[in-house]
């Protein structure tokens, strides 16, 4: 499964935040925020009893003002 991640500097670090789930995690690198949030994506999906992980779900873009 491929997901969209966005990734924030702290202070003390990186924060790695799942588009999607909103499932976040740190790490002093970004690829140890990424390595991070990837062990809790994988529980994340293991205890929601997600099946089938290659389903794509689309949605049609949203407008906002700034």
């Amino acid at each position: 499964m491929k997901c969209v991640v966005v990734i924030t500097k702290e202070e003390k670090g990186f924060v790695a935040t799942d588009f999607d789930t909103r499932v976040a995690s740190q790490g002093k690198t970004v690829e140890d925020a990424i390595d991070n949030l990837t062990e809790a994506l994988e529980l994340y999906y293991e205890d929601s009893g997600f099946e089938n992980q290659n389903t794509v779900y689309m949605t049609s873009l949203v407008e906002v003002s700034v």
